[in-house]
């Protein structure tokens, strides 16, 4: 039985991968790039994003029975690795940037990579489309959950093309406070996640609220 909605879906996709923590993203990448060149790893980056998103909608229950992966490993999973991602935020380390020394592909090939973490293949948002197309095994459910997903990745392209500019002249110092500001909001996302995946399996998470 269909247990939600597609607002909730499409709320839960823009809270995960929606452009207040994209935006981030390119930002930095901005730094050592043109503006027409953050314009095309927004085009590039957001076309791979959607198609990731539609595999992974459509295949979700391929994926988890052929891994024996249940709803609450991909819980556990995805906050621990967005927990280690926000961690890195917080502490300064772009996760994904080139190794110092190490000879650059192309401003287009670095850029995709710097972004594999954060948005086109993100922890969060594919443990939440995969959870959300396991709640109703139907090809009219995974048409929906895998367009929810693309409008978001939509919404992010647009908001990076038209803001390009602006991101460009942003400041240094500028980004790496709202970094590791962004850092410690999704480091307390990743272990809200982890909590749930906890509650899932039936650990008692006392309830903080009672307190």
């Amino acid at each position: 039985m269909q247990s939600l909605t597609l607002s909730t879906v499409f709320v839960t996709f823009f809270a995960v991968v929606g452009p207040p923590k994209v935006l981030l993203a390119f930002a930095h990448l901005s730094q050592e790039r043109t503006v027409p060149q953050i314009r095309r790893l927004a085009v590039v980056g957001s076309l791979i994003a959607a198609v990731v998103g539609v595999v992974m909608a459509f295949s979700a229950e391929f994926v988890t029975g052929l891994f024996h992966i249940s709803d609450q490993s991909l819980q556990l999973a995805g906050g621990v690795i967005f927990f280690i991602y926000a961690v890195a935020l917080v502490l300064g380390l772009h996760i994904g940037a080139g190794e110092e020394g190490r000879p650059m592909a192309g401003p287009m090939a670095e850029g995709l990579r710097e972004l594999l973490l954060p948005f086109i293949v993100s922890p969060l948002a594919i443990t939440a489309e995969l959870v959300e197309s396991l709640d109703e095994d139907s090809f009219s459910w995974h048409s929906q959950v895998a367009a929810m997903y693309v409008a978001v990745i939509a919404i992010d392209c647009v908001c990076v093309l038209v803001l390009a500019p602006l991101l460009k002249r942003a400041h240094q110092t500028v980004l790496e406070v709202v970094s590791r500001l962004l850092g410690l909001l999704l480091a307390a996302v990743g272990v809200e996640l982890f909590l749930i995946g906890l509650t899932s399996v039936g650990v008692p998470i006392p309830n903080s609220s009672s307190h």
